[in-house]
Protein backbone atom coordinates (compact mmCIF):
# COMPACT_ATOMS: atom_id res chain seq x y z
CA UNK A 1 0.00 0.00 0.00
CA UNK A 2 2.89 2.05 1.11
CA UNK A 3 4.54 1.53 -2.49
CA UNK A 4 1.83 2.52 -4.52
CA UNK A 5 1.32 5.83 -2.68
CA UNK A 6 4.29 6.57 -3.40
CA UNK A 7 3.96 5.65 -7.01
CA UNK A 8 0.63 7.59 -6.95
CA UNK A 9 2.45 10.76 -5.75
CA UNK A 10 5.24 10.67 -8.20
CA UNK A 11 2.90 10.47 -10.83
CA UNK A 12 0.96 13.55 -9.09
CA UNK A 13 4.04 15.07 -9.38
CA UNK A 14 5.39 14.54 -12.95
CA UNK A 15 1.79 15.50 -13.94
CA UNK A 16 2.31 18.73 -11.36
CA UNK A 17 5.60 19.51 -13.65
CA UNK A 18 4.15 18.72 -17.06
CA UNK A 19 1.00 20.88 -16.28
CA UNK A 20 3.37 24.11 -14.86
CA UNK A 21 5.79 23.26 -18.55
CA UNK A 22 2.77 23.12 -20.60
CA UNK A 23 1.98 26.46 -19.04
CA UNK A 24 4.58 28.72 -19.35
CA UNK A 25 5.56 27.57 -22.87
CA UNK A 26 1.60 28.81 -23.32
CA UNK A 27 2.86 31.98 -21.70
CA UNK A 28 6.34 32.28 -23.85
CA UNK A 29 4.21 31.62 -27.57
CA UNK A 30 1.61 33.60 -26.16
CA UNK A 31 3.65 36.63 -25.44
CA UNK A 32 6.18 36.03 -28.76
CA UNK A 33 3.09 36.21 -31.13
CA UNK A 34 1.72 39.40 -29.64
CA UNK A 35 5.11 41.26 -30.85
CA UNK A 36 4.66 40.59 -34.01
CA UNK A 37 0.62 41.61 -34.26
CA UNK A 38 2.39 44.75 -32.54
CA UNK A 39 4.75 45.77 -35.26
CA UNK A 40 2.22 45.66 -37.48
CA UNK A 41 0.85 48.80 -35.52
CA UNK A 42 4.33 50.34 -36.85
CA UNK A 43 4.05 49.06 -40.22
CA UNK A 44 0.03 50.81 -40.26
CA UNK A 45 1.43 53.82 -38.70
CA UNK A 46 4.18 53.50 -41.48
CA UNK A 47 1.79 53.80 -44.76
CA UNK A 48 -0.80 56.18 -42.73
CA UNK A 49 1.60 58.51 -42.03
CA UNK A 50 3.57 58.48 -45.35
CA UNK A 51 -0.04 58.89 -46.90
CA UNK A 52 -0.92 61.82 -44.70
CA UNK A 53 2.15 63.50 -45.95
CA UNK A 54 2.10 65.79 -48.98
CA UNK A 55 4.58 63.95 -52.14
CA UNK A 56 7.71 66.43 -51.22
CA UNK A 57 7.86 64.76 -47.45
CA UNK A 58 6.94 61.37 -48.06
CA UNK A 59 10.14 59.43 -47.60
CA UNK A 60 11.00 61.85 -44.76
CA UNK A 61 8.44 61.05 -42.97
CA UNK A 62 8.61 57.03 -43.75
CA UNK A 63 12.31 57.67 -42.13
CA UNK A 64 10.62 59.23 -39.30
CA UNK A 65 8.99 56.85 -38.76
CA UNK A 66 11.41 54.03 -38.96
CA UNK A 67 13.66 55.97 -36.31
CA UNK A 68 10.80 56.65 -34.03
CA UNK A 69 10.96 52.57 -33.58
CA UNK A 70 14.55 51.65 -34.12
CA UNK A 71 15.40 54.13 -31.40
CA UNK A 72 12.41 53.54 -29.03
CA UNK A 73 13.31 49.71 -28.15
CA UNK A 74 17.45 49.84 -27.56
CA UNK A 75 16.44 53.04 -25.13
CA UNK A 76 13.94 51.06 -23.48
CA UNK A 77 15.60 48.03 -22.68
CA UNK A 78 18.64 50.12 -20.97
CA UNK A 79 16.64 52.57 -19.19
CA UNK A 80 12.65 52.60 -19.52
CA UNK A 81 12.35 48.71 -17.94
CA UNK A 82 14.49 50.03 -15.17
CA UNK A 83 11.95 53.15 -14.42
CA UNK A 84 9.00 50.60 -14.68
CA UNK A 85 10.01 48.18 -11.93
CA UNK A 86 11.82 51.63 -9.59
CA UNK A 87 9.43 53.81 -9.45
CA UNK A 88 5.60 52.60 -8.62
CA UNK A 89 5.29 54.27 -5.23
CA UNK A 90 6.06 57.81 -6.57
CA UNK A 91 9.83 58.91 -7.01
CA UNK A 92 10.74 57.20 -3.88
CA UNK A 93 13.51 54.18 -4.30
CA UNK A 94 12.21 51.71 -1.19
CA UNK A 95 10.57 48.87 -2.12
CA UNK A 96 6.88 48.67 -2.72
CA UNK A 97 3.95 46.55 0.01
CA UNK A 98 4.60 43.50 -1.68
CA UNK A 99 8.69 43.90 -2.00
CA UNK A 100 8.34 43.74 -5.59
CA UNK A 101 9.51 46.92 -6.52
CA UNK A 102 12.29 49.59 -5.88
CA UNK A 103 15.25 50.73 -6.23
CA UNK A 104 17.02 47.26 -5.64
CA UNK A 105 14.35 44.80 -7.46
CA UNK A 106 14.87 47.36 -10.25
CA UNK A 107 18.42 47.07 -10.45
CA UNK A 108 18.54 43.33 -10.38
CA UNK A 109 15.74 42.15 -12.80
CA UNK A 110 16.16 45.42 -15.05
CA UNK A 111 19.64 46.09 -15.24
CA UNK A 112 20.51 42.52 -14.87
CA UNK A 113 23.04 42.42 -12.41
CA UNK A 114 24.37 39.59 -10.30
CA UNK A 115 22.26 36.58 -10.25
CA UNK A 116 19.54 38.39 -12.17
CA UNK A 117 21.52 38.97 -15.00
CA UNK A 118 20.00 35.70 -16.96
CA UNK A 119 16.82 37.46 -16.94
CA UNK A 120 18.11 40.14 -19.84
CA UNK A 121 19.20 37.87 -22.25
CA UNK A 122 19.71 34.02 -23.40
CA UNK A 123 18.57 31.62 -20.48
CA UNK A 124 16.78 28.42 -21.36
CA UNK A 125 15.66 28.06 -17.57
CA UNK A 126 13.52 31.54 -17.76
CA UNK A 127 10.63 31.36 -20.70
CA UNK A 128 9.00 34.58 -19.72
CA UNK A 129 10.91 37.40 -19.67
CA UNK A 130 12.47 38.45 -22.73
CA UNK A 131 8.39 38.00 -24.53
CA UNK A 132 7.53 40.03 -21.84
CA UNK A 133 10.04 42.82 -22.05
CA UNK A 134 9.21 42.71 -25.71
CA UNK A 135 5.49 43.12 -25.18
CA UNK A 136 6.77 46.34 -23.12
CA UNK A 137 9.19 47.55 -25.64
CA UNK A 138 6.74 47.26 -28.73
CA UNK A 139 4.30 49.39 -25.99
CA UNK A 140 7.08 52.21 -26.00
CA UNK A 141 7.58 51.91 -29.66
CA UNK A 142 4.01 52.68 -30.50
CA UNK A 143 4.31 56.36 -28.35
CA UNK A 144 6.86 57.73 -30.58
CA UNK A 145 4.55 56.28 -33.54
CA UNK A 146 1.64 58.24 -31.93
CA UNK A 147 3.84 61.82 -31.42
CA UNK A 148 5.20 61.15 -34.96
CA UNK A 149 1.94 62.05 -37.23
CA UNK A 150 1.90 65.19 -35.31
CA UNK A 151 5.10 66.73 -36.12
CA UNK A 152 5.06 65.63 -40.08
CA UNK A 153 6.55 68.03 -42.93
CA UNK A 154 8.58 70.61 -40.13
CA UNK A 155 10.58 68.47 -37.63
CA UNK A 156 14.28 68.41 -37.50
CA UNK A 157 15.01 63.91 -37.50
CA UNK A 158 17.74 64.39 -34.67
CA UNK A 159 15.16 66.43 -32.95
CA UNK A 160 12.02 64.24 -33.59
CA UNK A 161 14.73 60.51 -32.05
CA UNK A 162 15.86 62.55 -28.77
CA UNK A 163 12.21 63.07 -28.41
CA UNK A 164 10.96 59.98 -29.48
CA UNK A 165 13.72 58.25 -26.44
CA UNK A 166 12.35 60.59 -23.61
CA UNK A 167 8.87 59.32 -25.03
CA UNK A 168 9.06 55.75 -25.14
CA UNK A 169 11.50 55.40 -22.30
CA UNK A 170 10.36 58.00 -19.45
CA UNK A 171 7.15 59.60 -20.22
CA UNK A 172 5.00 56.83 -20.58
CA UNK A 173 7.04 54.32 -18.87
CA UNK A 174 6.21 56.57 -15.67
CA UNK A 175 2.59 56.80 -15.99
CA UNK A 176 3.02 52.92 -16.41
CA UNK A 177 4.95 53.16 -13.17
CA UNK A 178 2.41 54.67 -11.32
CA UNK A 179 -0.89 52.96 -13.06
CA UNK A 180 -0.56 50.09 -14.94
CA UNK A 181 1.46 48.00 -11.75
CA UNK A 182 -0.25 46.12 -9.11
CA UNK A 183 2.03 48.60 -6.45
CA UNK A 184 1.10 51.65 -8.22
CA UNK A 185 0.67 54.96 -6.43
CA UNK A 186 -2.44 55.68 -8.01
CA UNK A 187 -3.59 51.85 -7.96
CA UNK A 188 -3.60 51.75 -4.88
CA UNK A 189 -4.64 54.99 -3.45
CA UNK A 190 -7.21 56.06 -6.32
CA UNK A 191 -8.45 52.93 -7.87
CA UNK A 192 -6.98 53.80 -11.31
CA UNK A 193 -8.20 51.38 -14.15
CA UNK A 194 -6.62 51.55 -17.01
CA UNK A 195 -6.61 47.98 -18.91
CA UNK A 196 -5.92 48.81 -22.26
CA UNK A 197 -3.53 52.17 -21.54
CA UNK A 198 -6.01 54.47 -23.11
CA UNK A 199 -4.71 56.87 -20.86
CA UNK A 200 -1.13 55.84 -19.85
CA UNK A 201 0.05 55.11 -23.53
CA UNK A 202 -2.40 57.04 -25.54
CA UNK A 203 -2.88 59.89 -24.19
CA UNK A 204 0.05 60.27 -22.28
CA UNK A 205 2.09 59.90 -26.07
CA UNK A 206 -0.83 62.72 -27.46
CA UNK A 207 -0.27 65.18 -24.89
CA UNK A 208 3.44 64.82 -25.10
CA UNK A 209 2.86 65.55 -28.96
CA UNK A 210 0.92 68.82 -27.86
CA UNK A 211 3.41 70.03 -25.83
CA UNK A 212 5.78 69.53 -28.43
CA UNK A 213 3.47 71.16 -30.99
CA UNK A 214 3.21 74.11 -29.10
CA UNK A 215 7.49 74.73 -29.83
CA UNK A 216 7.22 73.56 -33.21
CA UNK A 217 4.38 75.55 -34.16
CA UNK A 218 2.41 75.01 -37.65
CA UNK A 219 3.14 73.98 -41.22
CA UNK A 220 3.95 77.14 -43.60
CA UNK A 221 0.98 78.10 -45.10
CA UNK A 222 -1.79 76.17 -42.71
CA UNK A 223 -3.37 78.76 -41.54
CA UNK A 224 -4.38 82.51 -42.93
CA UNK A 225 -3.62 85.97 -41.31
CA UNK A 226 -7.13 85.82 -40.00
CA UNK A 227 -6.29 83.09 -38.06
CA UNK A 228 -8.53 80.67 -40.40
CA UNK A 229 -7.04 77.20 -41.38
CA UNK A 230 -6.32 75.43 -45.03
CA UNK A 231 -6.39 71.87 -45.67
CA UNK A 232 -3.01 70.67 -46.62
CA UNK A 233 -4.20 66.89 -47.92
CA UNK A 234 -1.70 64.40 -47.94
CA UNK A 235 -0.75 62.89 -51.25
CA UNK A 236 -2.71 59.57 -50.82
CA UNK A 237 -5.73 59.70 -48.66
CA UNK A 238 -6.40 55.45 -49.61
CA UNK A 239 -2.87 54.75 -48.36
CA UNK A 240 -3.75 56.39 -45.27
CA UNK A 241 -6.72 54.77 -45.10
CA UNK A 242 -5.12 51.32 -45.32
CA UNK A 243 -2.32 52.86 -42.88
CA UNK A 244 -5.31 52.62 -40.14
CA UNK A 245 -7.15 49.61 -40.70
CA UNK A 246 -3.02 47.78 -40.14
CA UNK A 247 -3.46 49.46 -37.20
CA UNK A 248 -6.70 48.27 -36.34
CA UNK A 249 -5.10 45.03 -36.66
CA UNK A 250 -2.23 45.69 -34.90
CA UNK A 251 -4.26 46.32 -31.95
CA UNK A 252 -4.91 43.13 -31.31
CA UNK A 253 -1.30 42.38 -30.38
CA UNK A 254 -1.17 45.04 -28.26
CA UNK A 255 -4.65 44.57 -26.34
CA UNK A 256 -3.57 40.99 -25.83
CA UNK A 257 -0.15 41.89 -24.24
CA UNK A 258 -2.46 43.72 -21.62
CA UNK A 259 -3.81 40.53 -20.53
CA UNK A 260 -1.40 38.32 -17.69
CA UNK A 261 -1.47 34.54 -18.39
CA UNK A 262 -1.83 33.02 -15.13
CA UNK A 263 -0.05 29.77 -13.91
CA UNK A 264 2.97 28.59 -13.42
CA UNK A 265 4.74 31.83 -15.02
CA UNK A 266 3.40 34.28 -12.58
CA UNK A 267 2.01 33.06 -9.27
CA UNK A 268 -1.29 35.27 -8.38
CA UNK A 269 -3.38 33.25 -10.41
CA UNK A 270 -4.00 30.19 -12.66
CA UNK A 271 -6.23 32.46 -14.62
CA UNK A 272 -6.08 35.11 -17.06
CA UNK A 273 -5.89 38.51 -14.87
CA UNK A 274 -5.52 42.10 -15.91
CA UNK A 275 -1.92 43.72 -15.06
CA UNK A 276 -3.99 44.29 -11.84
CA UNK A 277 -4.17 40.89 -11.13
CA UNK A 278 -8.51 41.34 -11.72
CA UNK A 279 -9.79 38.54 -14.00
CA UNK A 280 -10.36 38.93 -17.49
CA UNK A 281 -10.75 36.80 -20.79
CA UNK A 282 -9.65 37.06 -24.35
CA UNK A 283 -14.00 36.41 -25.18
CA UNK A 284 -14.16 40.25 -23.44
CA UNK A 285 -11.61 41.50 -25.51
CA UNK A 286 -13.12 39.42 -29.11
CA UNK A 287 -16.69 40.69 -27.81
CA UNK A 288 -15.82 44.38 -27.26
CA UNK A 289 -12.90 45.22 -29.73
CA UNK A 290 -14.72 44.47 -32.81
CA UNK A 291 -17.91 46.19 -31.29
CA UNK A 292 -15.79 49.36 -30.01
CA UNK A 293 -14.19 49.36 -33.60
CA UNK A 294 -17.71 49.17 -35.25
CA UNK A 295 -19.18 51.80 -33.16
CA UNK A 296 -15.92 54.45 -33.66
CA UNK A 297 -16.48 53.89 -37.60
CA UNK A 298 -20.59 54.28 -37.45
CA UNK A 299 -20.42 57.78 -35.28
CA UNK A 300 -17.60 59.09 -37.12
CA UNK A 301 -19.92 58.40 -40.32
CA UNK A 302 -22.94 59.68 -38.94
CA UNK A 303 -20.79 63.28 -37.94
CA UNK A 304 -18.38 63.63 -41.34
CA UNK A 305 -18.96 60.62 -44.17
CA UNK A 306 -15.63 60.81 -44.92
CA UNK A 307 -13.49 57.74 -44.91
CA UNK A 308 -10.54 59.39 -43.49
CA UNK A 309 -12.23 60.08 -40.18
CA UNK A 310 -14.25 56.94 -40.25
CA UNK A 311 -11.13 54.90 -40.09
CA UNK A 312 -9.55 57.43 -37.45
CA UNK A 313 -13.06 56.56 -35.75
CA UNK A 314 -12.31 53.04 -35.70
CA UNK A 315 -9.12 54.03 -33.91
CA UNK A 316 -10.94 56.19 -31.36
CA UNK A 317 -13.31 53.50 -30.96
CA UNK A 318 -11.04 51.22 -29.12
CA UNK A 319 -8.91 53.35 -27.46
CA UNK A 320 -12.38 54.91 -25.85
CA UNK A 321 -13.31 51.49 -24.63
CA UNK A 322 -9.44 50.04 -24.10
CA UNK A 323 -9.62 50.97 -20.61
CA UNK A 324 -12.48 49.01 -19.72
CA UNK A 325 -12.32 46.17 -22.46
CA UNK A 326 -12.22 43.79 -19.42
CA UNK A 327 -15.68 44.97 -17.43
CA UNK A 328 -17.92 45.81 -20.48
CA UNK A 329 -20.98 44.31 -21.98
CA UNK A 330 -20.35 44.78 -25.49
CA UNK A 331 -23.39 47.16 -25.91
CA UNK A 332 -22.00 49.12 -23.63
CA UNK A 333 -18.98 49.19 -26.15
CA UNK A 334 -20.77 50.36 -29.01
CA UNK A 335 -21.99 53.10 -27.35
CA UNK A 336 -19.19 54.10 -25.44
CA UNK A 337 -17.25 54.03 -29.18
CA UNK A 338 -20.27 55.43 -31.04
CA UNK A 339 -20.14 58.71 -28.86
CA UNK A 340 -16.17 58.77 -29.45
CA UNK A 341 -16.47 58.82 -33.38
CA UNK A 342 -19.15 61.39 -33.03
CA UNK A 343 -17.13 63.61 -31.34
CA UNK A 344 -13.90 63.02 -32.80
CA UNK A 345 -13.71 65.58 -35.80
CA UNK A 346 -15.60 68.41 -33.90
CA UNK A 347 -12.73 68.19 -31.14
CA UNK A 348 -9.94 67.82 -33.28
CA UNK A 349 -11.66 71.33 -35.54
CA UNK A 350 -11.38 72.95 -31.89
CA UNK A 351 -8.14 72.54 -31.35
CA UNK A 352 -7.48 73.76 -34.69
CA UNK A 353 -8.92 76.57 -34.42
CA UNK A 354 -6.41 77.51 -30.83
CA UNK A 355 -3.57 77.41 -33.69
CA UNK A 356 -2.54 73.50 -33.17
CA UNK A 357 -1.92 71.84 -36.41
CA UNK A 358 -1.88 68.26 -35.54
CA UNK A 359 -1.42 66.93 -38.99
CA UNK A 360 -3.14 63.56 -38.46
CA UNK A 361 -5.61 64.39 -35.43
CA UNK A 362 -3.29 62.27 -33.01
CA UNK A 363 -3.37 64.81 -30.23
CA UNK A 364 -7.32 64.35 -30.18
CA UNK A 365 -7.44 60.52 -31.17
CA UNK A 366 -5.33 59.14 -28.69
CA UNK A 367 -5.51 61.96 -26.25
CA UNK A 368 -8.87 63.53 -25.70
CA UNK A 369 -10.67 60.13 -26.64
CA UNK A 370 -8.48 58.25 -24.42
CA UNK A 371 -9.22 60.50 -21.36
CA UNK A 372 -13.09 60.48 -22.32
CA UNK A 373 -12.34 56.43 -22.11
CA UNK A 374 -10.81 56.73 -18.91
CA UNK A 375 -13.71 59.26 -17.22
CA UNK A 376 -16.50 56.94 -19.33
CA UNK A 377 -15.52 53.97 -17.44
CA UNK A 378 -14.97 55.63 -14.01
CA UNK A 379 -18.66 56.73 -14.64
CA UNK A 380 -19.57 52.85 -15.73
CA UNK A 381 -17.50 50.72 -13.73
CA UNK A 382 -18.02 52.75 -10.28
CA UNK A 383 -17.06 50.52 -7.18
CA UNK A 384 -15.60 47.75 -9.71
CA UNK A 385 -12.39 46.42 -7.51
CA UNK A 386 -9.52 48.33 -8.96
CA UNK A 387 -7.20 45.25 -7.78
CA UNK A 388 -7.51 41.38 -6.45
CA UNK A 389 -7.87 40.84 -3.05
CA UNK A 390 -10.10 42.17 0.19
CA UNK A 391 -10.13 45.73 1.17
CA UNK A 392 -9.00 47.10 -2.31
CA UNK A 393 -9.72 50.30 -3.41
CA UNK A 394 -12.50 50.09 -6.11
CA UNK A 395 -13.01 52.07 -9.62
CA UNK A 396 -14.54 56.01 -9.55
CA UNK A 397 -14.98 58.84 -11.82
CA UNK A 398 -13.02 60.83 -9.00
CA UNK A 399 -9.68 58.28 -9.37
CA UNK A 400 -9.66 57.92 -12.87
CA UNK A 401 -10.46 62.16 -13.13
CA UNK A 402 -6.88 61.86 -10.59
CA UNK A 403 -4.92 59.70 -12.88
CA UNK A 404 -6.08 61.08 -16.30
CA UNK A 405 -4.97 64.91 -14.79
CA UNK A 406 -1.63 63.07 -13.61
CA UNK A 407 -1.35 61.37 -17.24
CA UNK A 408 -2.13 64.57 -18.97
CA UNK A 409 0.27 66.26 -17.03
CA UNK A 410 3.06 64.11 -17.61
CA UNK A 411 2.98 63.83 -21.20
CA UNK A 412 2.23 67.77 -21.58
CA UNK A 413 4.89 69.03 -19.39
CA UNK A 414 7.80 66.15 -20.41
CA UNK A 415 6.91 66.60 -23.70
CA UNK A 416 7.16 70.82 -23.86
CA UNK A 417 10.27 70.82 -21.82
CA UNK A 418 12.41 68.75 -24.30
CA UNK A 419 10.68 70.47 -27.03
CA UNK A 420 11.75 73.73 -25.82
CA UNK A 421 15.21 72.89 -24.84
CA UNK A 422 15.85 71.30 -28.40
CA UNK A 423 14.16 74.57 -30.15
CA UNK A 424 16.80 76.97 -28.13
CA UNK A 425 19.96 74.64 -29.27
CA UNK A 426 18.55 75.00 -32.46
CA UNK A 427 17.63 71.29 -32.85
CA UNK A 428 13.78 71.46 -33.40
CA UNK A 429 12.38 73.03 -36.44
CA UNK A 430 13.96 72.72 -39.91
CA UNK A 431 15.18 75.72 -41.82
CA UNK A 432 12.46 77.89 -43.71
CA UNK A 433 13.60 77.13 -47.08
CA UNK A 434 13.61 73.52 -46.30
CA UNK A 435 10.45 73.52 -45.61
CA UNK A 436 9.22 74.60 -48.80
CA UNK A 437 11.47 73.06 -51.02
CA UNK A 438 10.60 69.78 -49.25
CA UNK A 439 12.43 67.79 -46.86
CA UNK A 440 12.79 64.83 -49.46
CA UNK A 441 14.85 66.91 -52.13
CA UNK A 442 16.78 68.40 -49.05
CA UNK A 443 17.02 65.27 -47.06
CA UNK A 444 16.46 62.52 -48.71
CA UNK A 445 19.16 61.00 -50.53
CA UNK A 446 16.81 59.20 -53.19
CA UNK A 447 13.45 59.85 -54.01
CA UNK A 448 9.83 58.59 -53.38
CA UNK A 449 8.24 58.61 -57.14
CA UNK A 450 11.18 58.79 -59.14
CA UNK A 451 9.04 58.93 -62.56
CA UNK A 452 6.09 60.86 -61.12
CA UNK A 453 2.86 60.53 -61.04
CA UNK A 454 0.88 61.02 -63.88
CA UNK A 455 -3.19 63.39 -63.21
CA UNK A 456 -6.07 61.82 -63.24
CA UNK A 457 -7.44 61.91 -67.01
CA UNK A 458 -10.39 64.31 -67.12
CA UNK A 459 -13.65 63.06 -66.91
CA UNK A 460 -15.92 62.30 -70.03
CA UNK A 461 -18.90 63.87 -70.72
Amino acid sequence: MEEELRLLAERLAELEASAGLTNTMFAEAYYYITIPLMILIHVGFLAYEMGATRMKNVLSSGIKNLLAFATALPAFYFFGWWVYWAFPTGFSLSAGPNEISGLAYANSIALGWGESAQYMGPNIADNVSGVVWGAFAMFAATTASIMSGSVIERIQTVGFTILAIILGSFSWVLAAAWGWHADGWLVQSWGVHDFGAAGLVHAVAAFFALGVLINLGPRIGKFNADGTANVLTGHSIPFTVIGLMLIIAGFWGFLMACVVVGGEAWSWSANFTTIYGTPTTLSALAFNILMSTAGGIIGAWVVTRDPFWMMSGALAGIISCASGLDVYFPATAFVVALVAGMILKPAATWLERRGIDDAVGAVTVHGTIGIYGMLALGIIASGYPALTGAGVATVSFVGQLVGSIVFVLIGLVTGYVSSLVLKWLGMLRVPEAAEKAGLDPVKVPTQAYPEGIPKSAPASN
